[in-house]
């Protein structure tokens, strides 16, 4: 990762979205609010298995833009109105990743999938993600998506970052400054801004089992090499 710029003004407010791994299902949620954000990394069950947590915060906007006609109503609907949102919280090898993993927990209940809806406003997403990324965190259901809500909250969102009223170029470089810059303690190999080339997708953030800033050299080298991305706005 080169080093970092001084973070630029960047006119109106900003935020990330949602992959295109998400399906719909289900009523709708309510809009996601900004969680409060912890000074320090709530207690939580610690996984098992693997190395380390990757969390993936996708600007919505840019999701709903990319999958068109294909995104999920939940998310992307007429009335919907989503910035940041969480896409996963991913366990992660020093090298690679488990994904898939054999596990006796059944599918994402009803009842946890809709507590999530502030943070994952899709409950294809959360049940997605559960299969795809908890099934190997070594955790029940409820523990591995009680430490996505603590990871979450672990992060504080750049007030810069916070609301996007207009569609806007960025600079990578100057979004991932904004986030060390908020988060004490998140170091420069931490975080990764991920695009498709031509926008903004999401913000990767690299956390320990007990959900401390960690590098991840891994992560870092994928990060977006472009020199400006898209930021569409939020609805």
């Amino acid at each position: 990762m080169p080093t970092k710029p001084a973070f630029l003004a960047l006119g109106a407010a900003l935020l990330l979205g949602a992959c295109s791994d998400q399906t719909s299902q289900q009523s709708n949620p309510p809009v996601a609010s900004q969680p409060a954000a912890a000074s320090k990394a709530t207690a939580v069950r610690e996984g098992r298995g693997f190395d380390f947590y990757v969390l993936a915060l996708s600007w919505s906007p840019s999701y709903c833009e990319l999958e068109g006609e294909r995104a999920n109503r939940q998310q992307c609907g007429a009335t919907r109105s989503y910035g940041f949102v969480v896409h996963g919280l991913w366990p992660q090898y020093e090298r690679g990743y488990p994904s898939n993993c054999a596990s006796a927990e059944r599918d994402v209940s009803n009842d946890l999938a809709r507590s999530m809806y502030d943070l994952m406003p899709s409950t294809g997403l959360i049940r997605q993600q559960w299969r795809k990324h908890g099934s190997c965190s070594g955790l029940t259901p409820s523990d591995y998506f009680d430490v996505v809500r603590a990871a979450r909250n672990r992060v504080v969102i750049p007030s810069e970052l916070q609301r996007s009223t207009q569609r806007q170029s960025v600079d990578p470089d100057e979004i991932e400054t904004a986030f060390i810059q908020a988060n004490a303690g998140l170091p420069p190999r931490g975080i990764a801004v991920a695009c498709d080339g031509r926008l903004m997708e999401e913000v990767r953030i690299c956390l320990t089992k007990s959900l401390q800033f960690r590098a991840c050299p891994e992560v870092d080298k994928r990060e977006c090499r472009a020199r400006s991305v898209t930021l569409p706005a939020m609805r």
